[in-house]
């Protein structure tokens, strides 16, 4: 079951190196958080919630909205701190979990993004984020699972920065958050670009 550690996940589990952001959290959050909580319950969570998300940006309801987008972003980091700070990687979570963020950022994307912004920009950011779903799982068929690399990390964190100033913008009528935003949005194409070259091999 994708709840449980698969044996072929053993190897992901050993030598982890904690991130800055895990140890604050494996400080203050994560203790909190019932051992029966894994990883991908969280992702899972994260998966249900988008649909409600949508639905509240796309009504214009920013003031729930906007905190609900910050939420499932954070749950991000959450599920990755709490599976190496407890040795929870699983192949499931690999392959799973940056789908869920793909979803997640590309349909906020193509529903507030493409209406605000460089519509270029917004595409190209797009089929981008297809072509690395596509890419994973051409590489997970032929047993070639990997956990997100660091460029993969900046250019996730680079996106919701971005989307964040824009739904902010739109909330708040700050027109100079939208360029801010544009240019971020850039920058977080270029880490993408990037991820996906250090991948190959």
């Amino acid at each position: 079951m994708f709840f449980s550690r698969p044996s072929g996940a053993e190897r992901w589990n050993k030598d982890i190196v904690l991130l800055p952001h895990d140890r604050v959290l494996s400080r203050t959050l994560i203790p909190f958080i019932p051992p029966w909580i894994r990883p991908n319950h969280i992702t899972l969570a994260r998966l249900f919630l988008i649909p409600l998300d949508l639905y509240l940006l796309s009504v214009d309801n920013y003031p729930w909205g906007v905190p609900l987008f910050l939420l499932i972003a954070f749950s991000d980091a959450l599920d990755g701190s709490l599976a190496r700070v407890r040795r929870q990687i699983t192949e499931w979570g690999i392959i799973y979990d940056p789908v869920v963020d793909k979803l997640f950022i590309g349909s906020v994307l193509y529903l507030i993004v493409l209406q605000h912004i460089n519509y270029a920009l917004g595409m190209t950011l797009l089929l981008v984020e297809a072509g690395i779903i596509a890419f994973g799982w051409y590489r997970a068929r032929h047993g070639r699972i990997e956990p997100a690399n660091v460029w993969g990390k900046i250019k996730m964190v680079t996106e919701v920065a971005a989307i964040l100033l824009l739904l902010i913008a739109v909330w708040l009528k700050i027109d100079m958050l939208t360029d801010i935003s544009t240019s971020t949005l850039a920058l977080a194409l270029i880490f993408a670009v990037v991820s996906v070259l250090t991948r190959i091999k």
